[in-house]
């Protein structure tokens, strides 16, 4: 028995699906609602040295340690805590600390790869495809890459022709048909972020979860 709702939102990279999960989050009390970032859950890649890191596909569903994502959501369901992972994009690796994350009675969880794998696809009460121009999401990522993660335009250019181009068309663009709700634009599209607000919102005076 579920004490909170899970909503999925999905998108490619640079889709502004980061920007929708947290534009969710803010618009709550924070014992009301938390972001768990897929992200944080890359598989630990010690064996490796920085550069055999650098050369692995992480755009890849094997990439994430998904059976460990699993783990914790299903914690939350039945609210207990968490202790979510930190990973350092710069170094390939996670951190030694972690960030605590208390149950809620809404769990926002986001990443590019949640629909493709049915074990986490099938967690979600609500599922969100943020779907965005690719040139647009190419532009994003390029900035992001290298102001926030230290990258040169080289290897952000390689890395995109080479995994991120073609794993979102092979594993996160079809996930699009099992989307509840597709949001164009990104973070831009206010109308559809405070429309899917207010419905929670809802929920959560009527104690409907």
């Amino acid at each position: 028995m579920k004490n909170c709702i899970f909503i999925g939102v999905a998108g490619g990279s640079g889709s502004g699906k980061t920007t929708i999960a947290h534009n969710l989050v803010k618009a709550f009390k924070s014992e009301d609602a938390v972001l768990v970032e897929q992200d944080a859950y890359y598989t630990e890649l010690n064996h490796l040295t920085i550069e055999e890191k650098a050369k692995v596909n992480f755009d890849h569903p094997n990439s994430i340690e998904f059976e460990l994502l699993r783990e914790h959501l299903l914690k939350l369901s039945r609210g207990e805590s968490i202790e979510r992972p930190i990973y350092d994009f710069k170094t390939h690796s996670r951190k030694e600390e972690t960030v605590s994350i208390q149950p809620s009675k809404i769990v926002i969880v986001e990443g590019i790869l949640l629909f493709a794998v049915p074990e986490i696809r099938d967690l979600f009460d609500v599922k969100i495809f943020v779907d965005t121009d690719a040139d647009e999401m190419l532009l994003r990522r390029i900035e992001r890459d290298i102001n926030e993660r230290g990258r040169t335009f080289a290897s952000v250019k390689n890395q995109y022709l080479n995994t991120v181009k073609p794993m979102y068309l092979e594993f996160c663009e079809p996930s699009k048909r099992y989307a509840d709700v597709i949001i164009p634009r990104g973070g831009e599209n206010k109308i559809a972020i405070n429309m899917i607000i207010a419905k929670l919102k809802r929920y959560l005076q009527k104690g409907v979860l």
